[in-house]
Order: structure tokens, then sequence, then C-alpha cells
């Protein structure tokens, strides 16, 4: 695919919720590839380089202390990060810096249903981490289905929809308060 073409796919099932400390994006989204498949584009550095938000320092699917560097362009700020569950292909849980993920892989036909666990701090980040999420796992969809676009990260986000998906999102997590 041309990467001028790329357009976002319709947004994804999505909910908040409240924690003690902020709030939670459950974010689900079904791909056609099997767990496995999808286990590795999440925790092999390769893979993440050509989608994720983040060049990660070594594979993920290990418990330990890593190194996620965020990219926006040709700026790059690296943060720490632990790898705290590494079940594979099922589960995988990490802190990238104050924020924790975790990552759900269940079977789903010949596919998977991916559950992305989202902790942050503010309750007003969630519409822009769901948009940018969004995009990223639209990059690695294609990515897994050997169309790659590369990948979209920080400002470069604005090119592909990210605003129109922030608001989306934000209208839905709106509604359910």
């Amino acid at each position: 695919m041309n990467r001028d073409a790329f357009r976002p796919s319709p947004p994804a099932e999505v909910r908040a919720e409240s924690t003690d400390g902020g709030a939670v994006l459950v974010f689900v989204r079904d791909l056609r590839h099997p767990p496995a498949t999808v286990w590795a584009a999440l925790t092999d550095p390769a893979q993440l380089a050509q989608w994720a938000p983040f060049l990660a320092d070594r594979n993920l699917g290990d418990p330990g202390a890593a190194v996620l560097t965020l990219v926006d362009g040709e700026t790059t700020a690296e943060q720490p990060a632990t790898v705290r569950r590494a079940e594979p292909p099922h589960l995988l849980e990490y802190t990238w810096g104050d924020d924790l993920l975790r990552w759900e892989l269940s079977p789903l036909g010949a596919g998977t249903r991916l559950t992305l666990r989202h902790s942050v701090a503010e309750r007003g980040m969630l519409p822009m981490v769901a948009a940018g999420w969004h995009l990223c796992l639209d990059v690695a969809d294609r990515l897994l289905d050997g169309d790659p676009v590369g990948p979209i990260r920080g400002a470069e986000a604005k090119d592909f929809g990210w605003a129109e998906l922030r608001d989306t999102y934000a209208e839905r997590f709106g509604a359910a308060d």
C-alpha cells in the first residue's frame, strides 16, 4: 500500500475504567493472526520498530528491566520500563515510564482478540492514548498482513487521522461518565 493512501480503520471497542491513581484505557481489537504471531509483534524489537510508538532495547518477552525509546520525528526520549509478566503467547505486562500496559491475547477462531489495558495518571489523556494505539495497531495489522506502511509516530500521526480518532474517543469516554 502507498503510505499516503493509508487511512485508519473505524473506531475500536474502548472503555475507560477509573482507578485510585488515575484511569485505565481498555482497548479491544480483533486481529486475523494467531496469538503467537501477535505476541512476536508485541515483543520482538525488530517488529516493534515497524509499528510501535517506541523502540525497545531488547525482546520484551522476558521479565526484567528494559528501555523504551519514544520516537517523534527526529526527537527521541528514553524511558525506563520493566517487564513484569511475560506468559507467551497470552499475557504481556510492562511499565513504560509511569504507565502500566497489559496486553492480553485470546484465540478467536484463526485470529486473536487483543485487549490492551493502558493505565495512565490522568483520565484526560485517555482519548489521546486511544487514538495513538489505534493508529499503531492499524500499522501493526498491516505489518502482520505482509503489507507494511511503516511506523506512524508522534506529530506525524496528525497526518493520518489522529485528531479525528481522538475526538471520537473523547466523545465515547465523555458519554460514559
